[in-house]
């Protein structure tokens, strides 16, 4: 009987049944884990602006904890701290800072900083398009794309005279997109990728 049981154990089949078993039931695991890291990687390098909306959770400290917007000035307020620049940072150093300056009140504080609501990333388009106004920026959003979220030109437009009004280190600069000769593939260099705060103006 043994002998038997030490024969069925060492079987290939059986090892193989078995290991084929463990794969399996690690597999859902491994993806669960990865999809649960997924958005935590994505917001790390997110960098907080004016305007956005930030949930803050202080674990079982529901006085500190809420929903707050980020005020044009670069700040939040939140209860004991007071104002607390968010700006420039990602929702991982505001944590570590709000951390910080919790421990002078409440014993290991646990913070939680989530973006709930983007308001910094926009672009703006005036001028004759179908539906002008304030877009979210999307990631890699070029010139051409914009127009189109904006319903494309109207039948007034000088399409080869709009331009996109950008606020760099050294004040403002206008860059020039001549629309016909992009779409036709002439001057692919003027169809750039859009940054927060851009204007495009179609005269």
């Amino acid at each position: 009987m043994v002998c038997l049981l030490a024969a069925l154990l060492s079987s290939p089949v059986l090892l193989a049944q078995t290991q084929k078993k463990d794969a399996k039931s690690g597999a859902p695991a491994a993806a669960s884990a990865q999809e649960a890291a997924t958005p935590a990687a994505a917001e790390a390098g997110y960098v907080i602006g004016a305007e956005d909306t930030l949930n803050v959770n202080v674990w079982k400290e529901p006085d500190m904890s809420g929903t707050v917007p980020v005020r044009p000035d670069g700040k939040i307020s939140l209860p004991l701290v007071g104002d607390v620049q968010a700006t420039g940072l990602t929702p991982m150093e505001l944590t570590a800072q709000l951390t910080t300056l919790l421990k002078k009140y409440v014993t290991d504080p646990r913070v939680t900083v989530t973006v709930t609501n983007v308001n910094s990333r926009r672009v703006y388009i005036l001028g004759q398009v179908g539906r002008p106004g304030a877009y979210p920026l999307a990631p890699e959003m070029t010139v051409l794309q914009a127009l189109s979220t904006a319903g494309g030109l109207n039948q007034f437009a000088a399409a080869d005279k709009i331009y996109v009004l950008r606020n760099d280190s050294s004040g403002q600069v206008k860059l020039a997109f001549q629309y016909k000769q992009v779409i036709k593939g002439r001057k692919p260099e003027q169809n750039v990728v859009l940054k927060p705060g851009d204007t495009i103006v179609i005269p």
